[in-house]
């Protein structure tokens, strides 16, 4: 079976509300890392954050790695809110994965978080 890494930023994370959908589709938790400091991340209704690629700008933020079989990143994809999309993510150490990344569209009017540098922080930070 085919695989790739995707790197995930937030619900489908360990333990959060869409965690399962990377489960059914047979996907595997390989390690926590971090972006290359050039994204920002935004909070959706605080129901989910969407990261923007920023060169020049932005700092690193908290991923999973995820081995995913080939055949369920659609089904990981289609699962997501409308506004997500899976792009490619460059990592603390410059190696380059697919992510979850938010369109632009998404941001405009919602809170950035960029400061607590990712979605499990921020959301503690509300407790």
């Amino acid at each position: 079976m085919k695989t790739t890494l995707l790197a995930v930023n937030g619900t489908l994370m360990r333990g959060l509300a869409l965690n399962a959908n990377m489960l059914a589709a047979g996907a595997r938790f390989v390690r926590d890392d971090e972006t290359d400091a050039c994204y920002r991340v935004w909070s959706i209704d605080d129901r989910h954050p969407a990261m923007l690629r920023t060169p020049g700008e932005g700092t690193r933020v908290a991923v999973e790695l995820w081995e995913v079989p080939v055949e369920g990143l659609a089904t990981i994809l289609l699962a997501e809110p409308p506004g997500l999309a899976i792009g490619k993510v460059v990592l603390r150490d410059g190696s380059v994965v697919l992510g979850v990344l938010g369109e632009p569209f998404l941001c405009r009017g919602q809170l950035e978080i960029t400061e607590f540098g990712g979605w499990r922080a921020y959301m503690a930070s509300k407790r």
